[in-house]
């Protein structure tokens, strides 16, 4: 079915839960659906970056459980944010040579938020490691970072998971991974957990639009998990994979 055709990959935000992305990485090797374009908001776009310039599951799994939060937080000193991601752009720019968008295997997308006024900005051209440090600045915790003379944040407050890229990369078949639907927030215990809910319901609402767009939407159980502890990533792998594999196994008769 999907032979012949130009499929799309976009790779929802969520914060810890995105290593469920591994797991549909994962599933879409065991089947060779090969990808032609991808897409990512906030840790999406880590996850497709790695993935755009040739990372295979197994390998990106390796980073994930390699890192904690505070590998990709640093305190900041900016009046704009308790925290800095500086550090997952250090991440990138490590393990990928030439982290620009042009060198990437297969064409990468990556949504962030114009804190300034509020519109999308897609980044298909600059340095691969700036655009994904933006799209997973979530506002109030991390300070935004400029590109281009704009002041970006998560790209989540927009799109949180990113089909409208792949749509102008002329993608015939989108798959879409939403990790937020169905999720119930726990009671948060500390300012981060305050300020991820926060984000979380705000863009609950949007995203549930935006997905009517993928011609298939994989969405995990992730209710039980929370955003922030790392030791829950070899879960989150196996469930984003078990989702998948059932969709796979459901529509494309795979």
């Amino acid at each position: 079915m999907l032979k012949d055709k130009k499929i799309g990959l976009a790779l929802g935000g969520g914060a810890v839960l995105g290593t469920a992305h591994i797991g549909v990485l994962k599933a879409l090797d065991e089947v060779n659906i090969k990808i032609s374009f991808i897409s990512g908001t906030s840790i999406g776009s880590l996850i497709a970056a790695f993935t755009a310039f040739g990372f295979n599951w197994k390998s990106i799994k390796e980073i994930a459980l390699s890192l904690d939060w505070m590998d990709i937080s640093t305190i900041s000193l900016s009046q704009y944010g308790l925290l800095s991601n500086k550090n997952i752009g250090a991440l990138i720019s490590d393990k990928i040579k030439n982290p620009n968008f042009e060198s990437s295997s297969i064409p990468l997308a990556v949504i962030t938020t114009d804190i300034s006024n509020g519109k999308k900005v897609i980044l298909t051209k600059c340095k691969v490691d700036k655009a994904v440090m933006a799209s997973t600045s979530i506002p109030g915790l991390f300070a935004p970072v400029e590109i281009n003379n704009d002041l970006l944040v998560d790209g989540g407050i927009v799109e949180n998971v990113p089909i409208s890229p792949l749509k102008k990369f002329g993608a015939d078949y989108i798959i879409a991974v939403d990790l937020n639907a169905g999720r119930n927030q726990k009671r948060p215990e500390n300012i981060i957990e305050v300020l991820l809910n926060t984000f979380d319901f705000t863009i609950m609402t949007a995203t549930k639009l935006q997905t009517e767009e993928a011609d298939m939407l994989i969405k995990p159980d992730l209710s039980k998990y929370n955003m922030v502890e790392t030791n829950q990533i070899d879960n989150l792998i196996d469930e984003g994979y078990n989702e998948a594999k059932k969709m796979f196994e459901k529509y494309l008769n795979i």
